[in-house]
């Protein structure tokens, strides 16, 4: 009988039978998680939490926030404490950060160097604006210029993801001269006016005019009707620009891996194709790195590099400030011109306080060569969930890079229906178990998988521990 609940199918079955573990019935129960995993030991002892409980947090926020904010799990989470990968609850439980606040703390939770530097600016001046020189923003600006390639030089400093976005669309539409811009399906580039538009999930966009914006069809290789072909892709965009548009376009945004879409990387070589259409034209091509950006593929720096092009504007922000609210634009001079037409202006983009932490991310990243450990975690990360769906058939899918990482789950493989029921169980299980990961996806049916970069192996084999416990009791 327990073999029966554990494995649930003649395939699983071959495969245990067949692999290089022994195979009789005692080590078959060794093999197998039986007793739940536990997290890997952090010398570290959060500070004691005397302030209000959950109950009373979440009856004050019910009372006084908007009705639109949602919350994670069945009875929300108060956490009170951060240090490097892991969170801390008021009872001092401490979970493993797997979602690093939505992508956004990029050197860990409350990282020494970083703090120093924000505490050091805070003491001498929090706020001036740039109407007034101050060092930190101009130090910034050189060292976040200095990781862009070809002629992507001049910097605009924002608060935020959405607010880099909308920047972004502007220089677009001016520098062009057209107003229609092309973004892809099952995309997330914000929830403002204007970006709400770019965005194209049902669940996020509100019944508004969203403005000469166009959606082609997304490159997805896992769900898209054209599989991995960039090409039948590309065709589909021209396609549209040919009939759908004046033949002239503002501009074309894109992540490179779908964030909020569920971890989708997009069909290798996509891009390449894409942005020379765009150009041809009258359009300039826009990367949405505020979630690929900063070394978290591994792979690359940037995100769109790994499709081998260089946009003409680069938006980003979440790993930027580690935490911070703090967003970029980054272009060309040329494109910049046009901005100077007009009086443009941020009040706290660039702020002293936040272009010092800034500035301290981008040193610690380099200091702890954080792309290159995003790469070899994230390789060994991606090869245990790989074996993990070969016991599991409700893992349809493993994707991503580095540290930015998608796991699809089906309840058939062959129609990819998603697992929405089942998600949601392992979503409660794996935070019993100490783990917090996002959801993503228009079904909410893929785990994302995208921690502070500082989580190791031994976090990551954790994590595979707990899917693999998890899974079986499903």
């Amino acid at each position: 009988m327990w073999v029966q609940k554990t494995i649930k199918n003649r395939k699983t079955l071959d495969y245990f039978a067949n692999s290089k573990w022994a195979f009789n019935l005692s080590s078959l129960r060794r093999f197998t998680t039986v007793q739940p995993p536990e997290l890997p030991p952090f010398d570290y002892q959060p500070v004691p939490y005397n302030g209000p409980s959950a109950d009373e947090v979440f009856e004050k926020r019910k009372k006084y926030l908007g009705p639109s904010l949602f919350h994670y799990y069945q009875k929300p989470l108060n956490i009170v404490e951060g240090k490097m990968q892991y969170l801390f609850d008021e009872n001092g439980k401490r979970y493993l950060d797997a979602f690093a606040g939505i992508v956004t703390v990029s050197c860990g939770h409350c990282h020494p160097e970083i703090l120093s530097a924000i505490e050091a600016q805070n003491k001498l001046l929090q706020h001036a604006t740039t109407i007034y020189l101050h060092h930190a923003i101009a130090d910034f600006a050189e060292g976040l210029a200095a990781k862009m390639p070809g002629n992507l030089k001049v910097v605009y400093f924002v608060n935020s993801g959405t607010e880099a976005n909308e920047l972004a669309m502007l220089m677009a539409r001016l520098y062009s001269g057209n107003l229609g811009m092309v973004a892809l399906r099952n995309a997330y580039h914000g929830g403002s006016a204007g970006t709400i538009g770019l965005t194209a999930l049902n669940t996020w966009k509100y019944p508004i005019p969203q403005g000469e914006i166009h959606h082609v069809v997304n490159p997805n290789p896992y769900r898209g009707v054209f599989g991995s072909d960039a090409s039948l892709y590309a065709q589909d965009l021209q396609d549209h620009i040919d009939h759908g548009t004046s033949g002239q376009v503002a501009g074309f945004i894109s992540e490179t891996i779908q964030g909020v879409g569920g971890a989708v990387e997009l069909a290798p070589g996509y891009l390449k194709l894409v942005y020379e259409m765009i150009r041809k034209a009258g359009g300039v091509c826009i990367a949405d790195e505020v979630q690929t950006g900063f070394g978290r593929t591994g792979s690359h720096y940037w995100g769109f590099q790994t499709q081998d092009v260089i946009p003409d504007i680069v938006t980003m922000a979440k790993g930027i400030g580690n935490g911070l609210p703090l967003g970029a634009v980054v272009t060309t001079p040329e494109i910049a011109q046009v901005m100077a037409q007009k009086i443009q202006f941020n009040t706290f983009g660039g702020n002293p306080v936040c272009s010092a932490g800034g500035l301290a991310v981008l040193k610690v990243l380099d200091k702890e060569n954080r792309q290159q450990h995003c790469a070899d975690v994230g390789s060994h990360l991606i090869g245990r969930l790989r074996n993990l769906q070969q016991k599991f058939d409700i893992i349809g899918d493993v994707r991503g890079r580095g540290l930015m990482v998608g796991i699809e789950l089906v309840t058939d493989r062959k129609e990819k229906t998603p697992a929405k029921a089942e998600t949601a169980v392992l979503f409660e299980n794996l935070r019993e178990l100490g783990i917090l990961v996002g959801k993503g996806g228009l079904h909410g049916n893929v785990f994302r998988i995208k921690p502070p970069m500082c989580f190791n192996k031994d976090d990551a084999d954790f994590l595979v521990d707990a899917l693999d416990y998890s899974m079986s009791k499903l």
